[in-house]
Parts: structure tokens; C-alpha cells; sequence
């Protein structure tokens, strides 16, 4: 079992930066890749980018790809999301997950309660 809290969403411009952080509790943090989705309102929750139990390698949907980097600090128990050039089809409510592999599909075992990101024109 482990639980996740997410933070550090906000209201930007675009082009902004913005990063929001996941801080897991529970069972040991680095048996768990990690990964972030978004949820724009009235559209499915969709992958963004995921990272391994060691950091070693991570993967990334194309509309973000050159633009946000995900990072954890297994010491701290937490993940990390750097969004860059913000736009605002990026707005939505971001959700971290956890589960034993990482990948895209959305059945991670575990989920955050999601942080809001608001990026206006």
C-alpha cells in the first residue's frame, strides 16, 4: 500500500514553467515506478510520462515530449513533474500514480488525489 499526495499545481501564463512534485508514504518508494496523467474537463485522463524504480529511464506522451521532465529523488520519496513552455491546452488536473512497472495504459494500482494546472493565453 502506499499513498500519494500531489502539489504545486497552479495558475500560469503561457510559457511558463510550473513543477509539481508527488510525495509517496507507505511501502518503500523505490519499488514503485511512477508516472503522471492529466484529466482535462470532459476528456479522458490520459498518460504523460512515466519513470522507472531507479530513474534510469523514463517515457513520454509526444504532446509533451521536449517540454516536461519527470524525476524522482528516492531519498525524499518523491517524484517530480518539470513542465516547461506551458500552453494552455496543457490545463487540466495532473494525477500521479504508482504501480510495480512502468508504463502508459491507466490501471496504475495507485493514484493521488490530483493538483490543479491552470494555464491561461
Amino acid at each position: 500500500q502506499v499513498q500519494l499526495v500531489e502539489s504545486g499545481g497552479g495558475l500560469v501564463q503561457a510559457g511558463d514553467s510550473l513543477r509539481l512534485s508527488c510525495t509517496a508514504s507507505g511501502r518503500t518508494f523505490s519499488t514503485y515506478a511512477m508516472a503522471w496523467f492529466r484529466q482535462a474537463p470532459g476528456k479522458e485522463r490520459e498518460f504523460v510520462a512515466a519513470i522507472s524504480l531507479s530513474g534510469a529511464s523514463a517515457v513520454y506522451a509526444d504532446s509533451v515530449q521536449g517540454r516536461f521532465t519527470i524525476s524522482r529523488d528516492n531519498a525524499k520519496n518523491t517524484v517530480y513533474l518539470q513542465m516547461n513552455s506551458l500552453k494552455p491546452e496543457d490545463t487540466a488536473v495532473y494525477y500521479c500514480a504508482a504501480d510495480f512497472v512502468a508504463r502508459r495504459s491507466n490501471d496504475y494500482a495507485y493514484w493521488g488525489q490530483g493538483t490543479q494546472v491552470t494555464v491561461s493565453s
